[in-house]
């Protein structure tokens, strides 16, 4: 039976990014490198570490969002033909726009078209630039049921955020006290070295601009509301607009095995799940049900978690559904380097980001299960189990 297998992850730094559209003569630290060329440098170190016949990859598969300007005309054959990819011609390219959950559905469809027999090797990526297109893009033409009805809170992701916050009753100084965890994680692994292993400097940069080792929670608590006058939802409490890019290799077991690579984990199941657009936050709760229970897991099998952080109070508000639900998640094994809060989320990237962070912390640890999960904007949750074939005993 076939098992599609992740045996590479590598990412660019995240830096913090200036939209272009804020007036600011200030840029962001990857402002200046276009989307793809972060795209080549990741494949390029993905077939050198790996040392894999370009000529084996099925696909190259990105996610992004907003994919116009810089990063539109199907950007994953763009970085295909790129001179610099080392990938032939003969290679295809997809890019795909599932808001936040882009790069993590990108590595499911290549398992999925694994299993099918249909391909042997895929190089799954997720990019984003918010320094080259802002948030929204540059020509939002929305139907007016957007901004009411069915589709109402699917545009400000903030708000959907203090509506969580104000549904499970979060406070402020709950969301800044998350917030603090992540920003002191995530400066322990920088300290520790554990994210040499998957950053790949670009740009000049070879660190994670965003992580606030000297932050506290006085520094926190002096912040005005981000969104709502009278809300909680700060700045602090929200992962900034970031830029970067992440990749992962997924091949089959046999070809792994046939070509002598390090298997770092067994993609075991994935899911996706639906919820409210006004309360987006919400969605990893039953994604994280449904792939449970693909996976035939327990709650308790789980070693390891990732849960993007949008915000603190829509991961807070994950825990609190969860603990409710009778399935609580451990906060000790939660982000354990740190998450989004503190490393910053460019959009299309973070899925792959999570899904191979999650890979290298079972290898790390020597652990058996993984699992990574992100709400998306719009009301919709993505999850993904991921198994160490190796566990220690």
């Amino acid at each position: 039976m076939k098992q599609a297998v992740i045996v590479a992850f590598a990412r660019t730094p995240f830096a913090k990014a200036v939209e272009p559209t804020s007036g600011s003569a200030k840029q962001g630290k990857l402002a200046h490198i276009m989307p793809d060329e972060m795209l080549v440098r990741l494949v390029r170190e993905l077939i050198d570490r790996t040392g894999i016949n370009p000529a084996d990859v099925e696909t190259l598969l990105t996610g992004c969002v907003h994919q116009e300007a810089e990063q539109g005309l199907n950007m994953a054959r763009l970085v295909v033909l790129h001179p610099e990819s080392g990938l032939p011609r003969s290679v295809g390219g997809v890019t795909i726009d599932r808001f936040c959950g882009s790069s993590m559905h990108v590595i499911a469809d290549a398992k999925n078209a694994i299993l099918a027999g249909e391909a042997e090797v895929m190089i799954c990526t997720g990019v984003q630039s918010i320094s080259r297109v802002p948030m929204a893009g540059w020509n939002p033409l929305l139907n007016p049921h957007i901004y009411d009805g069915n589709a109402k809170g699917f545009l400000n992701m903030g708000i959907t955020a203090e509506n969580l916050a104000h549904r499970y009753q979060i406070s402020r100084k709950a969301q800044e006290e998350f917030a603090l965890n992540s920003h002191q994680k995530a400066a322990k692994a920088q300290e520790s070295g554990a994210f040499k292993s998957e950053i790949i400097p670009v740009g000049g940069l070879d660190y994670d601009d965003g992580i606030r080792k000297e932050t506290s929670l006085e520094q926190m608590a002096g912040l005005k509301p981000a969104f709502q006058k009278d809300g909680s939802v700060t700045a602090a409490t929200s992962s900034p607009h970031t830029d970067g890019a992440a990749a992962v290799l997924v091949t089959s077991e046999a070809y792994a095995l046939k070509h002598k690579l390090p298997i770092l984990a067994k993609i075991k199941a994935f899911a996706g799940s639906g919820c409210e657009p006004d309360i987006m936050g919400i969605g990893p709760v039953e994604a994280i049900k449904k792939v449970l229970k693909r996976a035939e897991l327990s709650m308790n099998d789980i070693d390891v978690f990732e849960l993007n952080e949008a915000f603190a109070a829509q991961c807070l508000a994950v825990l609190q559904e969860l603990d409710k639900q009778g399935i609580p998640l451990p906060i000790e094994k939660l982000n354990m380097d740190g998450g989004a809060i503190a490393l910053g989320h460019p959009l299309g990237a973070s899925g792959a980001r999570i899904t191979g962070k999650a890979a290298n912390i079972l290898q790390r640890t020597g652990k058996r299960y993984a699992l990574a999960t992100m709400c998306i904007g719009g009301g919709q949750g993505v999850a993904i189990v991921l198994e160490n074939p190796q566990p220690n005993a």
